[in-house]
C-alpha cells in the first residue's frame, strides 16, 4: 500500500516521508530520464581509486562542479587504457543514485581520453625510454625464417584477425603447422595475458616442438583498443623472446610500441601472415628450377666421372702386369732385331777388313814373288842372303823357289857384279 501524506494533525505537524522513500523517488525520476540513461560526460578525473574487488571509484569535475563516478569491474576489464589522476576523459554511462549516501553518480560503461594528447604523450615517453635502451635497434632484430615448418600465433582465438591469418597461410603455405596461444588482445587484463602467451610459446618451442616464428596480431581499432600493445611489459616480453616475432597489429596506419620492438612489423594481421610464409606457387617454380639445375649438375658430374673412369682404365691397362710383359717382350724383340742388325754390320765390316788384309797379305807374300821366277837364298841358319858378302865360298845355301827348296854350294867369288853358286 503506497504511503500518502496524512492530514495535518491537531498539533499542526507537517506531513513527512522517509529518506529511503525520497531516495527511491529521486532514483525513479533519474532512471526515467532518457538523456540521463545514455549520457556522455566530459570532465577531469580526480580521487581515482581501484578497490580490491576490481571496481573503480573516482570523480569527474570541471571548473565549478563535480560528480561521483563508478566503473564496475565488468566494464573496467574491457579497457586497455585507463586514465590517471588529472586526465581529461569522455565518459559514457547512466546517472544513478547511491542510496546509502543519497548522492547521484554516473555509472561509467565506457571511457576514453577527451583529447588523444595524453595517450600520445605516454606513447612517446615509453618510445623514448625503450629507444634509449636499444630495444628498437636494427642490429638486435633477427631475420624471419623463409620456409617455416611451425608458426606460433599469439592472438585471441575468437578474433577475426586469426581467421584472416589462417585463411592467408592456407592459401600460401599449407605445409606449415600452426599453434594458437590464446590471449586477450584488449582490456585491462590483456597486457598480462600477452606476456604470459609469449612465455608459453617460447617454453613450448624449447620443451615440445621447435617453433620458427611467432605472429602477434589483432585487428584494427581505436588507440585505446590497441593500448595493450603499447604496454611496457608487453614490449619487453617481445624483446626478450627467444623466437623471432612478427607484429601485425591494427590497420596499416596504426603504430604501436610492439611494432618497434618486434623483429618485423607487418601493416595488418594478413600482412603478418604473408611476411611469415613464402608463396607456395613461387616456391614450386623455384623447386622446379632447382630440380633442373640439380639434374644438369648431376649429368655433368656423371660425364666427368665417366671421363675420369676411362682415363683410369687406360692408365690401368698401361700398368697392368700383362701389358708390362707385352711391353717388355716388344722391347726384347726390338733389341734382338737391333742386336742382329748390329752383328750383321759388324760381320760385314770384319769380312771387308779381312778381305782387305788378305789382299794386302797376298801382295806381300814372298811366294807370290817366287812364281814370277824369283828365288830366296838362305844360309843354314835361315838368314836370307841378299848380298854376296853375306856368305863365303863353299858354304851350302838353301834356295827357295816356286817349285820347292833345294841346296847349292857357293863357289869362289867372280868379278864384281857376278856371283856363281
Amino acid at each position: 500500500m503506497s504511503a500518502t501524506p496524512s492530514a495535518p494533525a491537531q498539533t499542526g505537524s507537517p506531513a513527512t516521508i522517509s529518506v529511503t522513500a525520497l531516495t527511491a523517488r529521486i532514483k525513479l525520476l533519474l532512471e526515467g530520464d532518457a538523456l540521463l540513461r545514455d549520457v556522455w560526460l566530459t570532465g577531469e578525473v580526480s580521487n581515482w581509486r581501484r578497490a580490491a574487488s576490481g571496481h573503480i571509484y573516482f570523480a569527474l569535475k570541471d571548473g565549478s562542479s563535480s560528480i561521483s563516478a563508478v566503473m564496475w569491474r565488468s566494464a573496467a576489464v574491457g579497457h586497455t587504457w585507463l586514465p590517471s589522476e588529472g586526465d581529461q576523459v569522455i565518459a559514457h554511462g547512466s546517472i544513478d543514485v547511491y542510496p546509502e549516501r543519497g548522492v547521484y553518480q554516473i555509472n561509467v560503461k565506457r571511457m576514453r581520453p577527451a583529447g588523444r594528447g595524453q595517450m600520445y604523450a605516454a606513447f612517446e615517453q615509453l618510445k623514448a625510454k625503450l629507444t634509449a635502451e636499444g630495444l628498437f635497434n636494427a642490429d638486435r632484430k633477427r631475420s624471419i625464417p623463409p620456409r617455416p615448418q611451425r608458426i606460433g600465433l599469439v592472438t585471441s582465438a575468437d578474433a577475426a584477425a586469426l581467421r584472416d591469418i589462417l585463411r592467408t597461410i592456407a592459401g600460401r603455405w599449407p605445409l606449415v603447422d600452426l599453434i594458437v596461444f590464446h590471449t586477450l588482445v584488449m582490456g585491462a587484463e590483456a597486457p598480462a595475458q600477452l606476456v604470459a602467451a609469449l612465455a608459453q610459446a617460447n617454453r613450448y618451442s624449447r620443451e615440445s616442438e621447435p617453433i620458427d616464428t611467432l605472429i602477434m596480431a589483432r585487428g584494427g581499432g581505436a588507440i585505446e583498443d590497441l593500448w595493450a600493445f603499447n604496454d611496457e611489459a608487453v614490449a619487453r616480453a617481445v624483446a626478450a623472446s627467444e623466437l623471432p616475432v612478427i607484429a601485425g597489429v591494427g590497420h596499416e596506419t596504426d603504430v604501436t610500441i610492439v611494432d618497434f620492438v618486434a623483429d618485423l612489423r607487418a601493416p595488418t594481421p594478413t600482412g603478418a601472415a604473408v611476411a611469415a610464409t613464402p608463396n607456395g606457387a613461387d616456391e614450386l617454380l623455384w623447386l622446379r628450377e632447382q630440380t633442373r639445375l640439380c639434374a644438369d649438375e648431376a649429368l655433368a658430374i656423371i660425364a666427368e666421372e665417366r671421363a675420369q673412369l676411362l682415363r683410369a682404365e687406360r692408365r690401368l691397362r698401361q700398368v697392368h702386369p700383362i701389358r708390362l710383359v707385352e711391353l717388355q717382350v716388344q722391347r726384347l724383340d726390338e733389341r734382338q732385331l737391333r742386336l742382329g742388325q748390329a752383328i750383321g754390320r759388324r760381320v760385314e765390316r770384319t769380312t771387308a777388313r779381312l778381305a782387305l788384309a788378305r789382299a794386302r797379305l797376298t801382295a806381300f807374300d814372298p811366294r807370290a814373288v817366287l812364281t814370277r821366277g824369283y828365288s830366296i837364298v838362305q844360309r843354314a841358319s835361315g838368314e836370307v842372303v841378299t848380298a854376296p858378302a853375306q856368305s863365303v865360298a863353299g858354304e851350302t845355301l838353301a834356295v827357295l823357289s816356286a817349285g820347292g827348296r833345294y841346296l847349292v854350294e857357293r863357289r869362289e867369288d867372280h868379278p864384281a857384279g857376278d856371283a856363281s853358286v
